[in-house]
């Protein structure tokens, strides 16, 4: 069978069961989660619920993008039936450890990345018969995709990483809430190296022999294994909605996983709004599936990045600052991606909400060096606006300075107030592209007119299909801030 570009077979890799009662629950389910639906949404202010269907995962792809399961006449993957491109496959790694239908043992994560592999041989064998024996992992007559939440990613990451390094096969990886970094507690560090249920998974050291990782590289780092830029990680960033686990893990988590541990280095990634799993879980949401389906089938990738040219000063610290005494603050920015036409984000990191970007003004202002707010990936076939043939999308940024410190000291005054911004308004972007020129691209901001695009960005071409757009960002008051806001672009999917 021919597959063909965005479109090939997803394979998806559920999370950690810790009891036994759990394990039987999830292999009582035929798709182990992705199939889990919500039916509310956490408005922020006054964090009441406010009624929005999202059908799940699952039925959405079927929806969207014509995917479809497998299943039939009882079996997951029937002998002599005719697979689709546009396929779902559950990886059903857990079957063994229920008492009903397998051993009653669990295994460790080797194991588990060994079937998965043994999935991947199987598809590439019916997907395209001989060809493995001829090629192997590095052919390029199969793809698939993998999706995976929470400890599922580990699995891929291992397969990845110790058993399959480099393998073409696997086009892109999609992880929901994975702790890619380990899971800590809250003022103990680590989990403990031992544990029942193979609890230790999440530890530093277990994970590092999984990985095939030497002890001087970071544990959330790919190692040359796979493409970074084909490596996705959603971030969750809503602690309250979680179980008990909150309140040994704090906040700046989802309730499980702490947000500094819930990446892959140097990979595209996106914050959301939601908890590790439940009513309010990251898998079950629209936020999730909006970037699930852009990732794996868009055809544009946005990064946006504030090169700071000044941080200026209220009055009263500058006069500090002239006078010998040395200045230190951190700043936070807020920023959040939404696409024209929709109630959900892209992407969303606050302060309130724990997630905000850090400044770090030596590396950052002093030296220069780019300030990364937000991956972006768009698509034309996902345009909310369908009756417009351009992309709309916009950042909303806030830049703000908790507390200023002279000599190590807070400095407080008569006219402080905290929470106060540098800069805060909304810019709107409006994409398009010109037969024969490339893209163009308009933008406004809000202070100048709601929702509204007056200005044309400049536009270079640095490498070939690669455009980079800078919109100027100014706040001239003092404290105020002069930087520019930089968009790069490139074609995603070869499209």
């Amino acid at each position: 069978m021919q597959l063909e570009r965005p479109y090939f077979p997803i394979i998806y890799v559920r999370g950690y069961a810790m009891t036994g009662g759990e394990v039987e629950n999830t292999v009582a389910d035929p798709y182990m989660g992705f199939n889990v639906g919500s039916t509310k949404l956490r408005q922020r202010y006054p964090r009441s619920v406010v009624r929005h269907i999202f059908e799940s995962p699952l039925v959405r792809l079927m929806k969207d993008e014509g995917y479809r399961d497998t299943f039939a006449d009882g079996a997951e993957i029937p002998d002599g039936a005719e697979l689709s491109s546009r396929s779902v496959f559950i990886y059903r790694y857990y079957d063994d450890a229920s008492k009903e239908l397998g051993r009653g043992t669990r295994g460790e994560i080797e194991g588990y990345a060994q079937g998965l592999l043994e999935l991947v041989n199987t598809l590439h064998d019916r997907y395209a018969p001989g060809d493995r024996a001829q090629h192997g992992a590095q052919t390029d007559a199969f793809r698939v995709y993998l999706v995976a939440h929470s400890m599922g990613g580990l699995i891929c990451r291992s397969l990845l990483q110790q058993l399959s390094r480099n393998d073409r096969r696997i086009d892109k990886v999609f992880t929901y809430a994975t702790p890619h970094g380990g899971i800590d507690l809250r003022g103990i560090g680590n989990v403990p190296g031992f544990g029942f249920n193979q609890s230790d998974t999440f530890h530093e050291t277990r994970m590092r022999e999984y990985l095939s990782l030497a002890t001087d590289t970071p544990v959330n780092s790919l190692d040359g294994a796979f493409p970074e830029e084909r490596f996705f990680s959603l971030v969750g960033t809503n602690h309250d909605d979680y179980g008990l686990a909150k309140y040994a893990v704090g906040p700046m988590s989802d309730g499980l996983v702490r947000i500094p541990n819930a990446y892959v280095a140097d990979t595209p990634r996106a914050f959301v709004h939601r908890s590790h799993s439940g009513h309010y879980g990251i898998v079950n949401s629209e936020d999730g599936y909006q970037n699930l389906r852009r990732f794996l089938f868009g055809n544009v990738r946005v990064d946006a990045f504030l090169d700071v040219q000044e941080l200026m000063l209220p009055p009263a610290v500058q006069e500090q600052k002239d006078r010998g005494y040395a200045i230190r603050t951190d700043y936070l920015i807020d920023v959040v991606a939404r696409v024209r036409g929709a109630r959900w984000d892209l992407h969303r990191r606050t302060n309130d909400e724990g997630s905000a970007v850090l400044v770090d003004y030596d590396k950052h202002v002093r030296a220069r060096q780019p300030l990364h707010l937000a991956s972006v990936f768009l698509s034309n076939a996902a345009r909310v606006d369908t009756d417009r043939p351009t992309l709309g999308f916009s950042l909303d940024i806030g830049v703000q300075v908790p507390e200023y410190l002279v000599d190590g000291v807070p400095f407080w005054k008569r006219d402080h107030y905290d929470g106060g911004f540098l800069f805060r308004d909304k810019v709107n972007l409006e994409a398009f592209l010109a037969p024969g020129t490339g893209w163009s691209l308009r933008y406004g901001w809000d202070t100048h007119g709601p929702n509204a695009v007056h200005h044309s960005a400049a536009a270079e071409n640095p490498l070939p299909e690669s455009w980079v757009f800078e919109v100027p960002v100014m706040q001239d008051t003092r404290p105020g801030i002069r930087a520019v806001l930089r968009l790069e672009t490139r074609p995603w999917n070869n499209d």
